[in-house]
Parts: C-alpha cells; structure tokens; sequence
C-alpha cells in the first residue's frame, strides 16, 4: 500500500450562516465559508451511520405491518441483485479508478458490494432472517481480507463512495446483529486504506468532498473515532455552505479558502459558467442536476448522522438544504421553464434518488412545506439506488418520525 500523508488537525471557529430563521442580507461579497465548531459526541450512538435504531425499529414495524411505501420499498430492496443469496463478492487488492471510469479495476464492483452489504443488513434487521447478517458479513469480510489501496486520479472519489455506505452497513451487523468475528479486521481496513485516501479533503468539485466528509463522518462513527469525526465536520463547514447559494451569503457564493477562488471570473468559472445567483443554486447546478443531486444527497446524509449522534446541525445548515432541494426539484419535475438567465436557458436533468432524507427531516420531522421536494419525492417511491452511494431511502426515511 503506498503512503499518504494523514491530516488529523481539526480547527474550530464561528458558526456557519443560513440557520433556518432568515438572516440578513450579507454585505460582503464572495465570503470564504467560516468553520463551525466541529464537536464528535461524547459517546457514539450505534447503529448510528444513516439511520438509528429507532429509525429502523419504525420502518420493521411498518413492513411487518404490511404498510406503505415501505413494504414495495423493502421488497424493492429485498427482490434486487444487491439482495441476492447468491452474490459472490468481488474484493480487490487495488482498485483503479480512471476519469470517467476508465480504466475501471473494482471500481463498480467495490461500490456495489458495498452496497449490498447495506441492503443485506436492512433486510437481515426487518425480516430477522440470519442468512441476510451472514451475507452482509462476508461481503465485508472478503473486501477487509483483500484491499490495500486505491490508485489513479477518481481514487478519492472512489473511496468516498464506497467507503459511505461501508460504514452504514458495519454499524448495523455489529451493533444490532453482533455476531462478526472480523469485525475488527473491518475496521482496520477502513482505518489504513480509507481515510488516509480522504483525510485531506478534495479541492475539486462539490459533490466529491461532499461525499468524502460523508465518508469520514461514517468511519468516524464506526471507529468511534472523534479526530476522524471532527475532521469530517471542519470540512463539511466550509463545503455545504460554499456548495449551496443563499442570498444572504452576499453578490457572491462562499468559497472554500483552499481553492483560491479570489474573483468573481474565478467564482464563476467553478460555479459552471453561471453568472446570476439566487437562492438554492448550487455550484454544480449547471453542469447537471445528477452530479448536483451527488452533493445535495451527501449534505442530508451528514446531517442526519449528526443528527442520530446528538448534535443537531439542521438549525444551522437546514435551510441550505430545504432551498437545494426546491430549487432543483421545481425544475426537475419541470413545474416552471428554465429562464434564459439559469445555465443559459437549459438544464441537463436527473437528479436521483437524493430527496428522501432532507425531506423527512424538514418536513415530517420539522413541519416545514416543501412543495416542489414533496411532489418530487412522492413520484419517485420507491427510490432505488443510484448505484454509487445512495440506497433504499423510501424505506429507511420516508415519513419516518424517529
């Protein structure tokens, strides 16, 4: 395994605006994002990556009940290939990761063993059938036994992917199942191959560090680890804030001091060529709304978790993430025209299964009306997975209280 450099510091300053109350406009323009205090909690909830216990307990009830959406969504899950008894897992010692998928050694089949080792401990916890906890185990286990390293330029990337839904699905077989002997050898892979490919953060675009905090936050859960965890959320202070557009950030986005975005051609050029800014853009926006569904999806993940850990950061990021949703949504499902102003008049649609979280959150959980989001997230149940590291959210978050 090559070498790289471990960044553990955690910095800590002033509170991030766009709170759900409305602030005032900002004078400035083109603010750096400020850092929030980034607190790991005292003692880590389990299973606590995603969704929690009562969480769980909720949607099992339903299922069992035969309710809806939630029994389509769990058979959705149950009845797809990343529920299959059969799968053979397909570990790696390294997998290379080109631009655009090329080349592709391990790459899809890493983030779809992930992924059903995911599903299968959904199923395993609803259904309470064993042969589900043993698949999910020895997915987990032939990945721990065999990768040593990630290589070539999406290596970051590719590890944030695989490594967000890794986390979710250890937290369930071994907090709620219990029964896994290599449980430790699991979380030493997550240690020596994952995060130091991820420590650092990325400079490239929002959705890729986005789904990097998310995995950092993830294996900081699981390995009870509050440097791994804190540094997720210094991150994640700078990143949401410079990824969503409010008008009270001022004339210009936020930017992420990193990147040296220190003029407005700059800031214009990262944010695709958009010149107007209004309220719920996002810096990808304009490049298409499926890599603009990426980081809004990784940014209601983050939250939730945080959640679920005891330091609730709606309050402060939430109306970023209501505004995102709406804005995409309304012209996702096409309810007004694109204006000749937004992305040259033309938006490349598909945002994915990404809306179920925040829209749980903020609007059964904080009674906040989200038309376009709900008309949305509605029409689209039961929402599958994007294959990369979004998965079965109607089951897990759909009007879930919890």
């Amino acid at each position: 395994m090559r070498i790289k450099p471990l960044l553990m510091a955690v910095v800590s300053a002033g509170l991030v605006a766009g709170a759900l109350s409305s602030p005032a406009v900002a004078a400035k323009p083109a603010k750096p994002a400020e850092i929030a205090p980034a607190l790991a909690p005292a003692v880590f909830a389990h299973p606590g990556v995603g969704v929690s216990r009562a969480q769980l307990d909720f949607v099992k009830a339903k299922v069992l009940a035969g309710a809806q959406p939630w029994t389509n969504a769990y058979n959705q899950a149950k009845n797809s290939a990343y529920g299959s008894l059969s799968r053979t897992p397909a570990p790696r010692a390294v997998v290379e990761c080109g631009p655009y998928s090329n080349p592709n050694l391990g790459c899809t089949d890493e983030r779809q063993d992930a992924i059903a080792a995911y599903t299968d401990a959904l199923v395993w916890y609803i259904s309470g059938d064993v042969r589900y906890a043993q698949k999910s185990i020895a997915l987990m286990d032939a990945w721990s036994a065999t990768i040593r390293d990630h290589t070539n330029s999406n290596a970051p990337l590719q590890t944030g992917w695989a490594a967000s839904s890794w986390p979710k699905a250890a937290e369930i077989i071994k907090h709620a199942y219990g029964n896994w002997p290599n449980s430790a050898r699991f979380g030493t892979m997550l240690r020596n191959v994952y995060v130091p490919e991820i420590i650092n953060g990325s400079n490239s675009n929002g959705n890729w560090e986005l789904t990097i905090i998310e995995a950092l936050q993830g294996i900081g859960v699981f390995l009870e680890d509050r440097t791994i965890y804190d540094k997720a959320l210094s991150l994640f202070a700078n990143r949401a804030p410079a990824y969503v557009y409010l008008a009270s950030d001022g004339a210009l986005p936020k930017t992420v001091p990193s990147q040296n975005l220190n003029t407005r051609d700059k800031i214009v050029s990262y944010w695709q060529g958009q010149g107007t800014f209004v309220t719920g853009l996002t810096q990808e926006t304009c490049r298409d709304f499926v890599h603009t569904g990426y980081g809004i999806s990784s940014i209601s993940h983050v939250l939730e978790t945080s959640r679920i850990q005891g330091i609730d950061l709606y309050p402060t990021y939430g109306e970023r993430l209501r505004q995102a949703l709406g804005f995409q949504a309304k012209y996702e499902r096409q309810a007004e025209a694109v204006p000749s102003w937004l992305c040259g008049g033309s938006v490349n649609r598909g945002l994915g299964p990404i809306t179920e979280v925040g829209y749980n959150a903020l609007h059964t959980r904080l009674g906040i009306a989200m038309a376009n989001t709900q008309a949305l997230t509605e029409a689209n149940r039961p929402s599958g997975t994007n294959a990369l590291f979004v998965a079965w959210e109607t089951l897990t978050h759909a009007e879930n209280p919890a």
